[in-house]
């Protein structure tokens, strides 16, 4: 490299020369600008955020990362089911009183509106080494960051005889909760006792309940209800513990209507296994012994079962838990691989204390919503070259149907000791919870995570997805 002073007084820039490799000179000065200009350009290279699932944390994760992210970042999601369930809605077609298309909504035209690269191809393993998720059809999709949303894998196989491929029925998804209604009809045309509930290591108690009152009020309106014995079992310690050691008084509200609907309940319960017809479950005393097993007979029978990591996460170490669950810090993002994210069901959660029988933690709708947000948040502060600094407040906001009543309850946070630790009951639930399954469906088919007013009302109510943090 040859340099050359020019000029006869003092330039107001340095314009030393430089001879490059083909022989053209270029001044010193504009050839650091151009390095500058590389530099930036690094800095702010597009980066490709992947979600991988796309039910309630998934789809909604994507729409708030295509608002966080920058114009030039690209998101893509990749889900085995293209389409969109409401899962809450799944014990109202159990009964018949939704079909499964009211309550499904085809996601792909959404995502192309909003600018967001969709493929419904199912995973088959994840590489975090290589920053990259392969797929079933031999195919494999690259990230930059991943936000992990897949919800969990139903552990039916863990007890003998039990889920919809066997004898009891499941509403944990759509196909499933069609084929309750099916073996439901044919329940109502030889009725027999029920039994409604949840397996040791099940986490997601709400629905159990509401699918047992629901099933309650139907079958006084179909005027069978005098011939069906129903029994409630479940490994929770007390009626209305729901993997929360209680909300308000859970306990209370839950077995008053349980007592005025001649429902019957067997609490600590660990089922053994599963028979046509019948259910062996055996008691735990409160210090961990037997104190028994039951033979109960049923002619329909719905056991949601515990959870579990989707198979395309299981053994990687320190990215998952032993069962498969993401682990994740206050920041939504995993330890080990600092562009890994996790979100909704599948993030790794320590249980609320010992119980004489597993129980897990659920993740509600809006707790998954609060982690979604800070998700998006911190995503979008470190494409932009700073640090994740939100955190999610993890608040549980619930309603649950009855048919022609309900409960609803808020806790805030999720995990007590609590701020707000409140509960309810009326018919006014009923009508809330058909509300929200209306706007949350348009939300969807809208791309919108949270409208203005939605973001209003929950201001007016005290309610916050983010915990007031203090930034440096």
């Amino acid at each position: 490299m040859t340099q050359l002073r020019v000029g006869h007084r003092e330039p107001e820039f340095d314009t030393t020369l430089i001879w490059d490799k083909n022989r053209t000179c270029i001044p010193l000065y504009l050839h650091i600008h151009i390095i500058m200009f590389a530099v930036i350009l690094e800095e702010m290279k597009m980066a490709h955020v992947v979600v991988l699932g796309a039910g309630l944390g998934g789809s909604i994760m994507a729409y708030e990362l295509r608002d966080a992210l920058r114009p030039e970042d690209r998101v893509t999601v990749v889900t085995k089911d293209p389409t969109y369930h409401f899962v809450p809605s799944n014990p109202w077609v159990a009964v018949g009183w939704r079909k499964p298309a009211d309550v499904s909504i085809n996601l792909a035209p959404i995502m192309a509106r909003k600018k967001i690269a969709f493929k419904a191809v199912a995973a088959e393993k994840l590489i975090p080494e290589e920053n990259r998720i392969a797929l079933v059809d031999g195919t494999s999709v690259s990230y930059d960051y991943l936000v992990i949303a897949t919800g969990p894998e139903l552990a039916f196989d863990e007890i003998e005889g039990l889920g919809p491929d066997a004898n009891t029925q499941s509403i944990c998804h759509i196909d499933h909760a069609t084929k309750a209604h099916e073996a439901f009809e044919a329940f109502c045309a030889n009725p027999g006792p029920i039994i409604i509930g949840a397996a040791q290591g099940a986490s997601c108690f709400g629905p159990a309940y509401e699918f047992l009152f629901i099933l309650e009020t139907e079958l006084r309106r179909r005027k069978i209800r005098d011939k069906v014995p129903m029994t409630f079992v479940s490994p929770e310690p007390y009626i209305g513990h729901l993997g929360l050691d209680g909300v308000g008084d859970t306990k209370g509200l839950l077995e008053s209507e349980m007592r005025a609907k001649h429902i019957k309940w067997i609490i600590n319960a660990k089922v053994k296994k599963v028979a046509p017809g019948e259910m062996t479950v055996e008691e735990i005393a409160e210090d961990g012994t037997s104190k028994g097993e039951k033979t109960l007979p049923f002619g329909y029978a719905m056991m949601l079962p515990a959870f579990r990591g989707i198979k395309p996460l299981m053994g990687i170490e320190g990215l998952s838990n032993p069962r498969g669950f993401t682990i994740v810090d206050k920041h939504q993002r995993n330890p080990k691989y600092p562009n890994i994210f996790g979100v909704g069901v599948c993030i790794a959660i320590p249980p609320m204390g010992p119980t004489p029988v597993p129980c897990g933690v659920p993740k509600t709708g809006f707790m998954i919503e609060s982690m979604v947000t800070a998700t998006a948040h911190n995503l979008g502060a470190i494409v932009r070259g700073g640090q994740p600094d939100e955190v999610g407040t993890w608040n549980a906001i619930c309603l649950a149907d009855f048919g022609d009543s309900g409960i609803a309850f808020v806790a805030q946070p999720q995990m007590p000791p609590r701020n707000v630790n409140w509960s309810a009951s009326g018919k006014w639930v009923h009508l809330a919870k058909v509300g929200f399954e209306k706007y949350f469906l348009r939300k969807i088919k809208k791309g919108k995570s949270e409208p203005f007013y939605e973001s209003l009302a929950l201001k007016v109510m005290g309610i916050d997805k983010l915990k007031e943090t203090t930034k440096g």
